[in-house]
């Protein structure tokens, strides 16, 4: 039997740049050609307003998912004054948007940029409002078909991009409003200086639009997965924001109990959902040690009783625990936990101090939370 030599070499090597290398493998750079691709598509064309918003003013986004099966997401935020900023925004990839420091608001996992959702849409469409002038410039699957043209006066500024999703990359895939708004809640729950509107006309009979805004930031969040629930509550929900250099950032967090069994606990790390980590692990230690000083002052421990474990202070309880860190340091295959020790001593202390004070304060509320706490362990 003859052998079939194989050889390799540098000929046979193809090297593809910008668009023609995102819309040969498009899963390495948005992870699906399934919906959660086209998601990440809409958070990556969010994501410049919701970050470049000037400190003290809040960023007003809308997305909207057209009839036609396109996503326009328009915003507030001053566009580049000129046709080379623009266009290289759209057809150049920088380094990624990564984890860079507490401001830093992650919409999804992959930081790839607007370059990436152009290049994998058959058209897109620029709007700039600068300086009371209207630009607008059009592309097709990553490359400028015509230039930055004036194309009348505003008032204000803005951007507004349109894309149109390849179907020969994604098939018929479509975006999930419910998916969308899911991730949008959280993100203005988590930020309350985001005004947030997501419109889906997609179905004329079945239009529907939702406002995300929610000045109260965790405290609302905690009303929001209690829904109903949240009338039978023993008492007030507990909720403080405070800054720690010990852990180079800031945390803020809700919490509270209902008359309910389970419990309900929702971690953030710079506003990316998480699975747990040392800041869902502090935050029992610091629940755990405030029911047991409040427990032995009140008597409902004797001085032989071992404290409360941590593990069994969450029957009924329901708490949002967010952390904005400089330097984020995650665990597992999809970083899905954080590792920061640091972060552990700061929250437990912090959630101790405040838990503390609210059930020195009144001792009907305090003797709801904490006897139940007490007889469960």
């Amino acid at each position: 039997m003859d052998e079939k030599v194989t050889t390799y070499e540098e000929s046979d090597i193809q090297v593809l740049y910008g668009a023609a290398a995102f819309r040969k493998r498009p899963g390495m750079y948005i992870g699906s050609t399934g919906p959660r691709g086209l998601h990440v598509l809409v958070y990556e064309i969010a994501d410049r307003p919701v970050n470049g918003t000037p400190a003290g003013r809040a960023a007003s986004v809308d997305i909207t998912l057209t009839a036609d099966g396109g996503v326009r997401v328009a915003d507030d935020v001053a566009g580049e004054a000129d046709g080379p900023g623009l266009e290289a925004r759209l057809t150049r990839t920088g380094p990624g948007t990564g984890f860079r420091g507490r401001d830093r608001v992650l919409l999804g996992d992959f930081g790839v940029g607007p370059a990436v959702v152009n290049a994998l849409s058959r058209r897109t469409t620029a709007e700039v409002r600068y300086d009371g002038v209207r630009w607008a410039q059009e592309y097709a699957r990553g490359a400028a078909v015509t230039p930055l043209t004036e194309t009348g006066t505003t008032a204000g500024n803005g951007t507004v991009i349109t894309f149109w999703p390849d179907a020969d990359i994604f098939g018929s895939a479509e975006c999930s409003a419910d998916a969308l708004e899911d991730r949008l809640r959280e993100l203005a729950f988590l930020n309350p200086g985001l005004d947030l509107s997501l419109t889906d006309r997609r179905r004329p009979d079945e239009a529907r639009s939702a406002r995300l805004c929610f000045p109260c930031g965790t405290r609302d969040f905690v009303g929001f997965l209690d829904g109903h629930e949240a009338a039978h509550s023993p008492g007030d929900t507990i909720a403080f924001a405070h800054e720690d250099s010990r852990m180079a950032g800031v945390m803020d967090l809700a919490f509270r109990w209902c008359d309910r069994p389970g419990e309900r606990v929702r971690s953030f790390v710079n506003s990316r959902a998480t699975l747990s980590g040392t800041h869902v692990v502090g935050f029992r230690d610091g629940v755990a040690a405030a029911v047991s000083a409040y427990a032995r002052e009140s008597g409902l421990l004797a001085p032989v009783d071992p404290d409360v474990p941590a593990d069994r202070v969450g029957e009924g309880l329901t708490a949002v625990v967010s952390v904005k860190l400089d330097r984020p340091e995650f665990l597992g295959a999809i970083r899905e936990r954080l590792g920061n020790n640091e972060a552990r001593a700061c929250v437990a202390r912090a959630v101790r101090e405040h838990l503390g004070r609210w059930l020195r304060e009144d001792s009907e509320r305090a003797a709801a939370v904490v006897g139940r706490i007490v007889a469960g362990s």
